[in-house]
């Protein structure tokens, strides 16, 4: 089987979100990169479906020359060919991005199943996925916790307010998949030295005008309260128990 999963190069979150003057885009200055969580599992996914059924995984990504990190992460832990899509400094949305992926996956294919993340860690926009499978004429399956393929079909299930959904698409097909759909696994130190010599290969996808724009990002406010020293040893006895008293701690 020849598999394709979609990875985004997004900011490593572990900090405070600050925008650049614009207000269009995350200051990046002091953040590292990554996939999503979600993304990560689609790569396992099709690895372990490779593993068992043969054939081979390409992973691809849209972004700048540096989002090639992402894709020898891919690499080196099962993935055997790499696609970049280079975004040239402009502002893709869902739409554009989903025309892009199209073009490629029927450039470079045919590819008998196409994976996604659920969903980007950093905009969370739920809509690259289902977009790409209706411009390619494909069935699609979304929020997929378990999938399994067999005689030419792909069985994906879900849970739904606590009720098990399975579907049956036949290849080729588009299914996203959501986090904990397995345990991705570690890059091993040959796999690593294997993603360092992997060949990327680069396309130029034609951009097109969204109907929608960004107008500015917003970070949500905050409360930020700080520590006061009551005092220390017994001296601070008394501004304890006012304290607990004002907490209606104290009856």
């Amino acid at each position: 089987m020849d598999l394709l999963v979609c990875l985004k190069r997004v900011p490593m979150v572990g900090g405070r979100i600050g925008l650049l003057p614009s207000e269009r885009q995350i200051d990046t200055a002091m953040l590292g990169f990554t996939v999503s969580p979600h993304e990560e599992c689609a790569v396992e996914e099709a690895v372990r479906i490779v593993e068992s059924q043969g054939g081979q995984v390409t992973v691809l990504t849209l972004g700048p020359p540096e989002a090639a990190e992402q894709l020898r992460d891919a690499v080196a832990v099962g993935a055997s060919r790499c696609l970049l899509l280079e975004a040239g400094g402009k502002e893709w949305g869902p739409m554009a991005t989903a025309r892009a992926i199209a073009a490629a996956a029927e450039q470079a294919g045919p590819f008998d199943l196409i994976l996604f993340g659920n969903e980007a860690a950093d905009t969370a926009d739920f809509q690259v996925g289902v977009r790409v499978a209706h411009l390619l004429g494909r069935p699609v399956a979304t929020g997929i916790k378990s999938l399994s393929v067999e005689s030419g079909a792909v069985t994906a299930r879900r849970e739904y307010r606590g009720v098990e959904e399975s579907f049956v698409l036949q290849l080729p097909a588009v299914v996203s998949v959501k986090e904990g759909i397995n345990l991705p696994r570690y890059p091993s130190l040959p796999g690593r030295m294997r993603a360092k010599k992997a060949v990327i290969e680069t396309l130029s996808p034609a951009y097109s005008e969204e109907g929608l724009s960004m107008e500015r990002l917003v970070v949500p406010k905050v409360e930020r309260r700080r520590a006061a020293v009551l005092g220390e040893g017994r001296e601070a006895v008394g501004e304890l128990v006012d304290l607990l008293e004002q907490l209606g701690i104290l009856a």
